[in-house]
């Protein structure tokens, strides 16, 4: 490949030991742009957009080549970068590096290149370049970019010794990603493990002295919370902005909508308590004061002798299935049988269960963070 005259483009972050200024070309002069491909084996792993996710390869799909959907097209080699033409800021791009066959969707344009190709990941990610994406996509619902447009994207990049010592850096920041997103999921897959051992009773807690609590009662979900309608706490503003202090609840799973500066009916009282949102059945563990939004929300508060955290918990084992516009809580989500412990034996559980939550908001923290941290490192590592 023909390498272009060098330009004035250097990054602001750099390794020291590199001063050169970078080279400045179009994709297709750096790359080779869905290379054409021999005959699909009889057999592959196929590779869709719905199979990668964060660069991660989530799961594989052994087919046929005569049952394979017609977008089956890109025999992939290892080096090969995909990138994701439809609604590409998403940047569920794939690094592939694994042994076999494997076939990409024609969704991706498929990207091989005699330059370091963890750099050229690495690059597509960078915002600068997912912008010029963005410029040239069409479709509004779908947006997509086409190869020939794509390839016509000009790229930065200095000698291949610093684009190894570039890309050899953040992918170590990719792998400590991973590492942080593994860790969470598997927080969760436990928590999920022993939360259905403890409300099966197959895990039961003793007291401080070691003594077993009384057995469980059965009881409703009217006999342990009580409801309040949001009327007071409503907001009347629509003006939110996130330098605001005051979250704003919503009914269903969008949960917090915005925030507000608005200081009056702010609810903050025996808190924490649960969101229940009266359409859908969602719910939501609330433990600071806010102001709400839909008249659908109803605020379940705990009543005495019963641990709010436990029955959120024991609430989300429940399988309800819902219909029409009733008012499900009154109607028939309060009426539903739980088994409860003593009180001391739900604020053991509660507490337990706390504490894996506490774990996994700091892997997500963590997880926050370091992705911060990596878009920062791409705004300067790269021009």
């Amino acid at each position: 490949m023909n390498m272009s005259q060098k330009t004035n483009n250097v990054p602001l972050l750099r390794f020291g030991n590199f001063k050169d200024s970078w080279n400045q070309q179009k994709l297709n002069d750096f790359a080779v742009i869905n290379p054409d491909s021999n005959k699909l084996p009889e057999q592959f792993i196929y590779i869709d957009l719905e199979c990668v996710n964060s660069g991660e390869l989530l799961f594989e799909n052994t087919v046929f080549r005569s049952d394979a959907p017609s977008r089956a097209q890109r025999l992939l080699e290892i080096g090969d970068v995909l990138f994701q033409m439809v609604r590409p800021y998403q940047k569920n791009n794939y690094y592939f590096n694994k042994i076999g066959d494997y076939v990409a969707s024609t969704g991706y344009a498929q990207i091989r290149t005699d330059q370091d190709s963890k750099y050229l990941y690495q690059y597509i990610h960078f915002q600068k370049f997912v912008d010029r994406v963005i410029e040239r996509c069409t479709g509004t619902s779908y947006p997509a970019i086409n190869s020939t447009d794509l390839s016509n994207i000009p790229i930065s990049f200095p000698s291949l010794p610093e684009q190894q010592k570039i890309a050899s850096f953040l992918t170590t920041v990719d792998e400590k990603l991973q590492a942080l997103k593994k860790k969470k999921t598997l927080l969760e897959q436990y928590k999920k493990g022993v939360m259905q051992k403890i409300f099966s009773q197959e895990i039961r807690f003793r007291d401080d002295n070691g003594k077993e609590f009384p057995e469980w009662e059965e009881k409703t979900l009217g006999d342990c919370l009580n409801y309040e309608q949001p009327t007071e706490y409503l907001v009347t503003s629509t003006d939110y902005d996130d330098s605001y202090k005051t979250p704003v609840l919503t009914a269903g799973k969008t949960f917090i909508l915005g925030y507000t500066n608005e200081t009056n009916g702010i609810f903050n009282k025996r808190l924490p308590v649960i969101i229940f949102d009266d359409f859908t059945t969602a719910i939501q563990f609330v433990s600071f004061p806010f102001k709400a939004k839909s008249s659908a929300m109803k605020i379940l508060i705990a009543n005495s002798e019963y641990n709010i955290k436990y029955l959120f918990e024991a609430m989300k084992n429940i399988k309800y299935e819902i219909g029409g516009h009733e008012r499900h809580w009154i109607s028939k989500f309060s009426q539903l049988e739980i088994q409860c412990p003593c009180f001391s034996e739900q604020t053991k559980i509660a507490n337990f269960l706390s504490a894996i939550d506490d774990k996994i908001n700091h892997c997500q923290t963590q997880i926050e963070k370091t992705e911060m941290w990596k878009k920062g490192l791409l705004q300067r590592m790269f021009c």
